[in-house]
């Protein structure tokens, strides 16, 4: 649950509505959704940040909200026109996630429809169904956790997962997640610096407050990283002066890691933009990689690499407490084309690897088809070997590692991260 929010106007309701069609009818993500909405731009500080919250709360349980107020609708709501649906959406958010009085509710999204000409005219029809969403209980109350996501998706979480691990998964995207930081320096340090928690993992978890205000932001003693992401380069124990190639390196909080550790670090990534932001941090934080644009299926550099961390592209489905919107605007037939995509990444990974090397494949998405699927088809084939990771290894992650020696991160009631999996690789012995 959020708030209490102070209950703004109208726009705050068609703002927020503009950026669920924008998510979920044109399929961007939310942060592009966010810099599309004229109406969401026009808005200025606690306004935009409530338009915000309201979109967020929607797509976190959009599965609950959906099934919920399809009874209390005259025609199914996937025939509803969009703008109607989209405030539809806005208004049951607000009265069942976000602690806003219900006639506050229903009767500035009601004014909201009346903001725009496609909604102008299903004024009455959305009143009519916020009113009965406003009597109704909330949907926790008939609904399993992992009912918010579409059938595909609970299908497949539960399959890679089991019901329990889904259900974890489930129940953290109902929460706005924390800050995690990753320091440069001391840890212990940064957290006593800027307030904020020395975490197991050796991450730190951020107070409230902008991130760019923290001490630290400007002088680079800091990244923005979560702290299941953080443990990849972790576990690749890099050490001062060691060749580390950091394959699909951007936006870079991992080359930033290996950097950190005095290793001869190469970032690469097919993606110039994105790499211009890695640059960016690189300067920002005064730490030094060799940053090359290449296709890391074609490049031949002509050398190898004593170590590699492969951060391989994947669905992402690990990340919906960050980005609820994933498990709306991808398809099963999106994910299905990573397995491919990766397997090969991974075979060119082991191409460049050292004799006696260490590889570090991951993915931050829990689907055993990305993940340990592809590491297991790679040992099948004898390209690489497994070098098993031990809990004493994973501070805070202990329960982890699964009886294989590979790492799985799941949230829970005591950790608040993202899913990842990860594998520690080797060359096989001659």
């Amino acid at each position: 649950m959020h708030g209490p929010f102070r209950v703004s106007g109208a726009e705050s309701r068609l703002a927020a509505a503009e950026l669920l069609h924008l998510t979920l009818d044109k399929r961007r993500t939310l942060d592009e959704a966010m810099t599309l909405s004229d109406t969401y731009n026009a808005l200025e500080g606690s306004d935009r940040g409530f338009a915000r919250a309201i979109a967020s709360a929607a797509l976190r349980h959009l599965g609950w909200i959906d099934q919920t107020v399809q009874p209390f609708l005259s025609r199914p709501l996937a025939a509803t026109g969009v703008e109607i649906r989209a405030l539809i959406r806005a208004g049951a958010a607000q009265i069942w996630f976000l602690d806003v009085a219900p006639h506050a509710a229903v009767n500035a999204t009601v004014d909201a429809a009346r903001l725009s000409r496609g909604s102008r005219s299903g004024g009455s029809f959305l009143n009519a169904a916020l009113r009965r969403v406003s009597e109704a209980p909330p949907p926790a109350a008939s609904l399993a956790p992992e009912d918010i996501w579409p059938a595909w998706l609970r299908g497949a979480l539960v399959d890679s997962l089991g019901a329990d691990g889904a259900r974890r998964l489930a129940t953290s995207e109902q929460a706005e997640p924390a800050l995690h930081l990753t320091a440069a320096g001391s840890p212990a340090d940064l957290a006593a610096r800027i307030g904020g928690q020395l975490l197991a993992s050796g991450s730190v978890k951020a107070p409230g407050g902008a991130v760019e205000d923290l001490p630290g932001y400007a002088e680079g003693e800091w990244w923005v990283q979560d702290q299941a992401a953080a443990l990849p380069a972790r576990l690749l124990n890099a050490a001062p002066g060691e060749s580390v190639l950091d394959l699909c390196a951007a936006p870079g909080g991992k080359t930033l890691q290996l950097a950190a550790t005095g290793a001869h670090v190469t970032a690469l990534d097919r993606s110039a933009p994105r790499l211009e932001r890695l640059r960016e941090n690189l300067e920002r934080t005064g730490l030094k990689a060799e940053v090359i644009v290449a296709d890391a299926e074609a490049w031949a550099p002509g050398r190898t690499f004593q170590k590699i961390l492969l951060d391989a592209p994947c669905s992402a489905l690990g990340t919906l407490r960050r980005h609820p919107e994933g498990a709306w605007i991808k398809t099963a037939a999106d994910v299905a084309r990573f397995p491919g995509v990766q397997a090969r990444l991974l075979a060119a990974a082991a191409g460049l690897l050292a004799p006696g090397g260490t590889l570090i494949y991951c993915v931050c998405s829990p689907l055993a088809a990305e993940g340990r699927d592809v590491v297991n088809a790679a040992l099948t084939s004898g390209l690489l070997a497994r070098r098993p990771v031990t809990a004493a290894e994973c501070a805070g992650f202990e329960d982890c590692v699964t009886p294989e020696g590979d790492v799985l991160t799941l949230p829970g009631p005591s950790r608040d991260c993202d899913a990842f999996y990860i594998a520690r690789l080797a060359a096989p012995a001659n």
